[in-house]
């Protein structure tokens, strides 16, 4: 897909003005909207701001923005509405969690997510997401590293700023009733082939039946029986799975069912009920917001359900300003292993799951895999999470004069958790079939190789208490009658301590009482999450802004930090010592329009701001909490006669490390046209990273493996556009449109001990790696070797030659991001759309894996297996030229050359994993409806609105991605690891082109909303 931005002329633009603006007549009533010098933003540490005076790119999204889709996940609903904005999800649970990245990376093995600030506090990403999108008045995207440089090492990947509403100004009580509800389904399944059905080559104990060189079995796993087609068996109704408890068997036709274990998820069902009070004043205002979200998921008995309470309030008094913000989040999940949908995947096309839900664990359609039946998965393998977070924030003013004012802001938040997980295990080799008049009667599955599923049980308490706090002086002073200085000075803390208790075993004495007293075998607590850290940063900070008759503004910063990650104790102390570092930015904006008076009150170009920056700072993300400590708490296992003993740490980090610095510089243009009915806005940005941080292989003389140290350099470079149009706007109508683009490139330049490369993230036959001189992340594998004319080189038994060194097969980050968004709106009708377009990016697609072997992809099916298999366009050197290749894999021309190449060469080649992440994707379309005021004259009903909405209605993938995954979920991590204790929150800092199995498939939602105020 090709997308080109044109930019519009001059004489263009005029043309377009003069349409629109003839428009208006004498009787139009145009709702007046804020002018883009109008507006005031709120920006790092609470300071509010002219959006002239804003150095950098920044972007404000509103709260219709927001909720207009219902999406009760705040931060998804961000997606798609701001440049340089990226939302990945590496969780798509029923809690499924997302990253937050502005503008790529600039950590190799940190953490590359923005920081998330709300209500002037530094926050994290899952309270945003918790919030209901309802009680959030504005987000402050602020893309660059001027705007967030206040925050230090934290706002070294740019910031979120978060702003809840506050009460209104009218005295009058206001009480808004909302509610949602949505219905969200699978869409987007793997395309599996059609051809070949269950079975398997060389297994004639159910069925001696030769189906041209294969068997039918009707409880394999794998698609390698006979063909649908072939007449022997096309269309019969045939046993599938193993004998029921009655020893009968399930049966069905042996043809293809379309979509066989689409019916094995469930139509989810979301409701979000809330309602709000806000009353306010000329000196005082309090807002309450109760909200429920109730999540019944697409896999059965998946759930959430959270409680949001909301209250904020604030009150003056003379020269004395006080407010408060009290939230309370308390959430439940409950959910299996999201690894079923691995079992899922190991279905042949013939047999339809639904029939195997009340089966249990013998009766599954396979004998095969760990647990069989992902209906008895869901019964017996839950992980269930309560969380409660609280956050109390409190800010006091006070004003010393006019000109100073002095302010602390003091934030606390505590999050407990209590995780437990089971298992409820499945002895299988105390169980035999019977009565199936079939030779598996009297055998269990462990003869297959089925091994007995332990059961255990784990808890897991764990407790995080969060200080953050803010003194500031301020001062505003004219020092003359054209120049304006605000200058804020102060000091800034946060304090973080964290504590996980696990204890657990293998092995209950009583089905299905989940207690530790009711474990056998409990596990060493050594080798659970034990755990309790605490991590500090104390600063003293600075922020200058100077302005010239309102068209020239300059702002300065400094920020002195101490970060208790790069603290080190001296050998023979007791004592750490933290080193402080200095981070700083400067930078400029000028607004022609109000500095030139030909440019002034101008019809065409209403508006003009140049801005530019250049700043330092450093992150400490990727330091570990006390990785300089050299003496660690571990007990060695094995220690002569059991005795307790301190190791030193054989993984430890250099004690001299440096954060990762980032130099950044920046220009950004922004223009209104026409009285802001056209708005362009354009950022360049160039930053430059050194003493890049991950670990490094040593010497096994020294007696340590690994080293985490500062390793090298990388640049990150991009760009982005934004382009807003309204060509109509009237009292009953109005149309706008917007779009943007951004492209970024982040690229390793050096690398320290002469190497090339660095693995982040290895698997055999691909990985994630850092190489010099190519993009970051980077995706290697290995590959086929090849002729000059690109042709795959065979060797003398028809498999493909690999080579012997890994190659690049992709990059995971797109060569660019386009966005879309419209609205119209007709009298109380209002339809909007969100759209983006990602492509330049891949992904690895480890869900090919076991498609391969189990015989599900489609390229192992589009030719007939009976009689062997020849790789495409390939070639063989014959007499020292390559001549085309004849040879069947394997040497032989029959269907067992070809399972055993699908089984075990083809899912060796990294190159065969390799998917194209090119996505579109329809985000939301909405249509709402606010009833006329005129309706509701007499009643005592302020506002009512009614709203349908879809969120991913259309996506669209690479040929490639045959539905493989959603590239928006390739993470680190893949499968969460639930075990209590063990981070059950998810997915790694990056995302890292990587879609591990244990991903749901892509969902559309479809809801329905309601809002009334009275």
């Amino acid at each position: 897909m090709n997308v080109k931005l044109r930019v519009l002329s001059a004489g263009a633009l005029f043309f377009l003005g003069q349409m629109t603006f003839a428009q208006k007549t004498k009787k139009d009533t145009i709702t007046k909207e804020k002018t883009i010098e109008e507006v005031v933003v709120t920006g790092a540490l609470g300071i509010k701001k002219k959006q002239d005076a804003v150095i950098g790119s920044n972007a404000v999204i509103k709260t219709d923005e927001l909720k207009k889709a219902g999406n009760p996940n705040a931060v998804q609903a961000l997606t798609g509405k701001v440049s340089g904005l990226q939302i990945n999800v590496p969780n798509t649970s029923v809690n499924s969690q997302v990253t937050i990245n502005l503008r790529g990376q600039r950590s190799i093995t940190g953490d590359n997510s923005a920081l998330v600030v709300i209500d002037g506090a530094i926050s994290t990403a899952t309270i945003f997401q918790q919030l209901p999108p309802e009680v959030i008045e504005s987000v402050n995207v602020i893309k660059g590293q001027q705007g967030a440089a206040l925050y230090g090492s934290q706002g070294s990947n740019g910031a979120i700023i978060v702003t809840t509403k506050k009460g209104s100004n009218s005295e009058k009580i206001t009480f808004t009733l909302s509610s949602n509800i949505d219905f969200t389904s699978i869409y987007k399944l793997p395309k599996v082939q059609q051809r070949y059905g269950q079975g398997w080559v060389g297994e004639p104990d159910f069925d001696p039946t030769d189906y041209n060189g294969t068997n039918w079995v009707p409880y394999e796993n794998g698609s390698w029986g006979p063909e649908y087609s072939n007449p022997a068996i096309a269309g019969q109704i045939l046993p599938i799975g193993l004998p029921q408890a009655d020893g009968s068997f399930i049966t069905g036709a042996y043809a293809p069912v379309k979509d066989n274990y689409k019916k094995f998820f469930k139509t989810g069902v979301l409701y979000q009920n809330g309602i709000s009070m806000n009353v306010g004043g000329r000196d005082s205002y309090a807002f309450l917001s109760l909200n429920r979200v109730q999540n019944d998921f697409v896999v059965d008995k998946d759930q959430l359900k959270r409680n949001n309470i909301l209250f904020k309030a604030g009150k003056k008094l003379g020269n004395f300003r006080i407010d408060g913000v009290f939230n309370l989040i308390d959430q439940h999940t409950s959910e299996t292993d999201s690894n079923l949908y691995n079992e899922l995947l190991n279905t042949p096309t013939n047999v339809d799951v639904s029939k195997f839900a009340h089966s249990g664990a013998m009766g599954a359609w396979t004998v095969y895999g760990h647990n069989p039946n992902p209906y008895w998965q869901i019964d017996n393998v839950r992980y269930d999470n309560k969380s409660t977070t609280f956050v109390g924030n409190l800010k006091a003013e006070y004003e010393i004069n006019k000109n100073i004012s002095v302010s602390y802001l003091a934030n606390m938040r505590t999050l407990s958790t209590l995780g437990e997980s089971h298992n409820n295990g499945f002895l299988y080799s105390t169980k035999q079939w019977a009565n199936s008049g079939t030779f598996l009667d009297g055998l269990n599955p462990t003869a297959f190789g089925t091994e007995d599923v332990i059961s255990n049980y784990y808890k897991s308490i764990g407790r995080t208490f969060d200080y953050y706090g803010d003194l500031l002086v301020n001062f505003n002073y004219d020092l003359t009658n054209d120049i304006n200085m605000k200058l804020n000075v102060g000091f800034n803390n946060t304090d973080i301590s964290t504590s996980v208790v696990t204890q657990g075993g293998s092995n209950l004495q009583v089905p299905g009482f989940y207690h530790i007293n009711n474990v056998q075998n409990l596990d060493t607590t050594s080798n659970l999450a034990n755990t309790q850290s605490r991590r500090r940063t104390v600063a003293g900070l600075a922020n200058l802004d100077l302005s010239y008759k309102d068209y020239l503004f300059v702002n300065s910063t400094f920020r002195y930090e101490g970060n208790s990650a790069t603290a080190t104790r001296p050998t023979g102390t007791d004592e750490f010592r933290t080193k402080a570092l200095p981070y700083y930015s400067v930078g400029a904006s000028f607004v022609p329009t109000k500095a030139f008076d030909v440019l002034r009150d101008n019809n065409v170009l209403s508006y003009a701001k140049i801005s530019v920056g250049y700043t330092k700072v450093g992150s400490a993300a990727a330091i570990p909490t006390y990785g300089t400590d050299e003496v660690t708490g571990l007990i060695p296992t094995g220690f002569p006669f059991n005795v307790s003993s301190f190791a030193i740490n054989r993984s430890p980090t250099d004690p001299n490390i440096n954060p990762e610095f980032t130099y950044s510089k920046e220009a950004s243009l922004q223009l209104g046209f026409f009285k802001d009915r056209i708005s362009l806005g354009a950022a360049v940005y160039d930053l430059k990273v050194n003493d890049l941080i991950t670990r490094k292989t040593t010497s096994s003389a020294a007696g340590v493996s690994t080293f985490l140290g500062n390793v090298g350099d990388m640049t990150n470079k991009g760009k982005e556009f934004d382009l807003e149009i309204v060509p109509f706007r009237s009292k009953d109508f109005e149309w706008k449109l917007s779009g943007s683009y951004s492209s970024y490139k982040s690229k390793v330049t050096a690398l320290d001990g002469g190497v090339d490369r660095v693995s982040l993230l290895a698997y055999a036959p691909y990985g994630v790696y850092a190489k010099v001189g190519e993009d970051f992340p980077l995706i290697m594998g290995s590959t086929y070797q090849r002729d000059d004319q690109g042709r795959v080189i065979v060797g003398a038994n028809g498999i493909p030659l690999v080579n012997s060194d890994l190659q690049v097969l992709g990059k995971v980050n797109p060569d660019y991001i386009l966005g879309f968004n419209t609205s119209f709106r007709y009298k109380g009708f209002t339809l909007s759309g969100t759209a983006d377009y990602r492509t330049g990016n891949s992904f690895i697609a480890t869900i090919k894996n076991g498609l391969s072997q189990n015989g599900q992809l489609e390229e192992s099916a589009n030719f007939d297996r009976s009689k062997g298999y020849i790789v495409p366009n390939s070639v063989q050197l014959v007499g020292g030229a390559y001549v085309t290749n004849t040879t069947p894999v394997n040497g032989a021309a029959n269907y067992s050359s070809v399972v055993n190449y699908f089984g075990a060469s083809y899912p060796a080649v990294g190159e065969n994993y390799i998917v194209d992440g090119t996505a579109l994707k329809i985000r939301e379309i909405a249509l709402s409806y606010t009833l006329p005021k005129s309706l509701l004259q007499n009643t005592f009903v302020n506002s009512m609105s009614f709203g349908i909405y879809a969120r991913n209605p259309f996506v669209w993938y690479a040929d490639s991605n045959a539905n493989y995954a959603d590239p928006e979920t390739t993470s680190s991590s893949g499968a969460i690891n639930k075990q209590p204790g063990q981070a059950l929150g998810v997915g790694g800092p990056n995302a890292n082109g990587i879609a591990q199995t244990g991903q749901y498939p892509t969902t559309r939602t479809y809801g329905f909303s309601f809002s009334a105020t009275f």
